[in-house]
C-alpha cells in the first residue's frame, strides 16, 4: 500500500492538470563509430509510465545542462512540447565544450565520398541509434529541431537518417555560405559578421569575443584597411575560417561542396523548413533548402513556414513586434503551436496531419496566410521601374537616360544607424537592423532613391523579388545594394510616430565581378551599362494605400560588407591600400524590380 501511495503521491507532483511539469536529467558521453565520445544531456519526463520520442538539439554553443531536475513547462521554446511528453536531448557537437575531437566549422558530408568517413550526418546516425537502445520509456521515434549552426545540424541529420529519425525542422539554416547565408551574400563578403563571428567560434573550444578597443566599430573597422591586414594585425593565420575567407575569393570547389545543395538530395524525412523575413544572418537558407527540397518532394512532406522575425526570434520570442515594427499579434506563440502539432503528428500519431504546404505571416495586414504552393501560383509580374525624377511608378519610362552618384571606399555607407556595436556585443543593434528606418542614409549623395506616388489602393506582394539593375561604373569593379522600401504617409494616422518611415522589406547586395560567373570572376568594362540580375527573396507584404514604394541604390553597405576596391583586383583579401578608389556610378531609368502582385 505504501508504494502504490508513493507512486501516486509522484505523479500528481509531476503532473499538473494532465500535464508534465518535471523532468530529470542525465548525462552520457555517446561513443561514436570513430571511438570519439560526444557530451550529451538527457531530460526525461517523470512519471510513472508511458513512452515517448526523443526531440534531439545538437550545437557548438554548449548544451542545455541544468538542474537534475528541471521544469521544462516555464521555457518559451519547451513547454509545449513538454507539457504533453517528449525527452529532450541535448548534445555538444565534437570538438566543442565538453564533446572529444576536433571541431571543424561546417563540416563537409565527408561520408559520402567514403563510407567509412564521420561527419554531423553520421555522428547524428550514431547519437540515435545509443539513444534507442539505452534510454528507456523511448517510442522508437526521434525528432531534431535547431536554429542558425543547430539549424544546419538538423538538416544535415536528415540525410541518410537513422530509421528511427521520423521528422526535422532546419530553421533558420545556412544553406550556402558564398551565395547568400552568414559570411557573404552574392559574392560580397561579410565582413563584420565573418571577422566576429570567426573569432567567436575558433579562437578557443568555448566561445570568446573579440576585444574591441572601442564601443562604435565603424571607424574601427574602416581604419582596418585592406583585409589583408586582419591576419597580419590580429588572426595571426590560427583561425582556420578566416584563412579559408582568403584563400577562397570565389565560388571555388571549396565553397561547392559545403553548399547543402550538393549534398541534401530530397526531404528523406519529414522536412520543417523555417525563417525570418528579416533575419539578419540567415535568412536566405530556409527559403534555398525549400525549394530546392520541394524539386523531389514525392512523399508529400516538405513544409515551409516564413514569419516577419529575426535571427530565431520565433523559438522562444513573443514575436509581436521587431524595432519599431508591431505586427499586433504575437506570431511567435502561433508559430510554437503549429510546431508541436508537426512533431506531434509525425513522432507521436497525433491529430490528421492535414498542414498546408505553406504558413507565411502577411506584414503590412499582419495576418498569417497558408498556400497550398510556395509562392503562390496565383500571383501575377509586375515591374516597378526607376524612372527620371527620381520617380519609380509601373509604368516604363520614355525616357532613356541615368542617374549618377561617386562611391568612395573612404567613406562609405554605414549599413545600419550608429554606432555600430559589436555583433553579440551589450546594447548591439544588429538584431533588428534590417527593419531600421532607412531615412538615415536616403539623403546622403552616394545613395539613390526612386519613389512612386502615394497608393490608391493596397497593394499585396507574396513572393520572390527580382530586381534587374542596369548600371555601370567608371572603375572596374563595384557593389551594388538594392532596397526595396516602404514609405510611411506624412502623417500615419494609425501611429503618428510611425509617419514618413522608410520600411525596407527587401534588401540585398551584389558584387558585379559574379555578374557572369561566381566560380569565374571578370572585371567591369569602364562605363559599359549591364543588367545585374539579383535576388532580394520571398517577402509576403501589403503596401497599404496611401504608402509609397521607394527603390533604393548603393554601392557601400559598411562595416556588414566589407569595401570594394572598386578596382577589379583577383582577390581582395590582399589588396593594397592604393587599390581603393573613387568610382562614378550609373544607374540607368528602366532599371526595374519585378512584385508578385496577388489580387487578395
Amino acid at each position: 500500500m505504501m508504494k502504490i501511495f508513493l507512486i501516486g503521491f509522484l505523479f500528481c507532483q509531476f503532473l499538473s492538470n494532465g500535464q508534465i511539469t518535471a523532468y530529470k536529467k542525465s548525462t552520457a558521453m555517446i561513443p561514436m563509430r570513430d571511438g570519439v565520445k560526444l557530451f550529451t544531456v538527457i531530460y526525461s519526463p517523470i512519471i510513472p509510465e508511458g513512452k515517448f520520442p526523443f526531440m534531439i538539439e545538437r550545437t557548438p554553443y554548449g548544451a542545455f545542462d541544468r538542474s537534475d531536475t528541471f521544469n521544462f513547462s516555464t521555457i518559451p521554446g519547451y513547454s509545449e512540447m513538454a507539457k504533453d511528453g517528449y525527452i529532450f536531448i541535448f548534445q555538444d557537437i565534437r570538438g566543442k565544450f565538453k564533446s572529444e575531437g576536433k571541431m571543424e566549422m561546417n563540416r563537409p558530408m565527408y561520408h559520402k565520398a567514403d563510407p567509412s568517413a564521420v561527419d554531423e550526418s553520421t555522428d547524428t546516425y550514431d547519437t540515435i541509434d545509443w539513444l534507442i537502445k539505452n534510454v528507456s520509456n523511448n517510442n522508437g521515434k526521434a525528432g531534431i529541431r535547431g536554429v542558425s549552426y543547430d539549424g544546419w545540424l538538423a538538416m544535415l541529420a536528415s540525410v541518410d537518417p537513422h530509421p528511427a529519425l521520423k521528422a526535422a525542422s532546419e530553421q533558420a539554416t545556412p544553406a550556402d555560405m558564398f551565395l547568400g547565408d552568414d559570411f557573404h551574400h552574392n559574392g560580397a563578403f561579410r565582413l563584420s559578421y565573418g571577422f566576429e563571428y570567426s573569432y567567436l567560434f575558433e579562437h578557443e573550444k568555448e566561445t570568446s569575443s573579440f576585444p574591441f578597443p572601442q564601443f562604435d566599430l565603424y571607424e574601427w573597422y574602416l581604419k582596418l584597411g585592406s583585409l589583408k591586414n586582419v591576419n597580419e594585425k590580429y588572426f595571426h593565420r590560427e583561425l582556420p575560417t578566416w584563412n579559408d575567407f582568403t584563400q577562397h575569393p570565389n565560388y571555388d570547389s571549396f565553397w561547392q561542396k559545403r553548399s547543402a545543395m550538393s549534398y541534401v538530395p530530397y526531404p528523406q524525412t519529414a522536412m520543417l523548413h523555417v525563417g525570418g523575413y528579416f533575419d539578419q544572418e540567415d535568412m536566405n537558407g530556409p527559403q534555398l533548402m525549400y525549394r530546392h527540397m520541394e524539386k523531389k518532394d514525392s512523399f508529400n512532406r516538405n513544409y515551409i513556414v516564413l514569419g516577419p522575425w529575426r535571427h530565431g526570434q520565433w523559438f522562444n520570442g513573443k514575436g509581436d513586434s521587431l524595432g519599431k515594427i508591431s505586427f499586433e499579434v504575437k506570431t511567435g506563440e502561433y508559430f510554437r503551436e503549429l510546431q508541436k502539432k508537426w512533431f506531434d503528428y509525425w513522432l507521436k500519431g497525433i491529430g490528421p496531419g492535414k498542414f498546408d504546404e505553406a504558413y507565411c505571416f502577411q506584414t503590412g495586414s499582419n495576418v498569417w496566410k497558408s498556400y497550398s504552393a510556395w509562392p503562390p501560383k496565383e500571383a501575377t509580374i509586375k515591374k516597378l521601374y526607376a524612372a527620371p525624377g527620381n520617380r519609380c511608378s509601373f509604368d516604363k519610362p520614355i525616357s532613356t537616360g541615368f542617374t549618377s552618384y561617386i562611391s568612395d571606399p573612404a567613406h562609405p555607407v554605414p549599413y545600419r544607424i550608429p554606432p555600430i556595436e559589436a555583433t553579440y556585443g551589450r546594447g548591439s543593434h544588429w538584431y533588428f537592423w534590417q527593419v531600421e528606418d532607412q531615412r538615415f542614409v536616403s539623403s546622403r549623395p552616394d545613395v539613390i532613391t526612386f519613389t512612386s506616388d502615394s497608393l490608391t489602393d493596397d497593394l499585396i506582394v507574396t513572393g520572390k523579388i527580382m530586381t534587374h539593375l542596369v548600371a555601370s561604373t567608371s572603375g572596374t569593379d563595384a557593389d551594388w545594394v538594392v532596397k526595396l522600401i516602404d514609405v510611411y504617409p506624412n502623417f500615419d494616422q494609425k501611429n503618428f510616430s510611425m509617419s514618413q518611415y522608410q520600411f525596407p522589406i527587401a534588401m540585398e547586395v551584389f558584387r558585379a565581378r559574379f555578374r557572369k560567373s561566381f566560380s569565374n570572376p571578370m572585371p567591369l568594362i569602364p562605363n559599359k551599362p549591364e543588367d545585374f540580375v539579383i535576388d532580394l527573396h520571398d517577402i509576403n507584404h501589403v503596401f497599404k494605400k496611401g504608402h509609397r514604394l521607394m527603390i533604393q541604390v548603393q554601392s557601400t553597405w559598411f562595416p556588414v560588407i566589407d569595401r570594394n576596391p572598386q578596382k577589379y583586383v583577383p582577390n581582395i583579401f590582399e589588396a593594397e591600400e592604393n587599390d581603393f578608389q573613387k568610382a562614378e556610378q550609373r544607374v540607368y531609368y528602366g532599371s526595374y524590380i519585378e512584385l508578385p502582385v496577388m489580387k487578395e
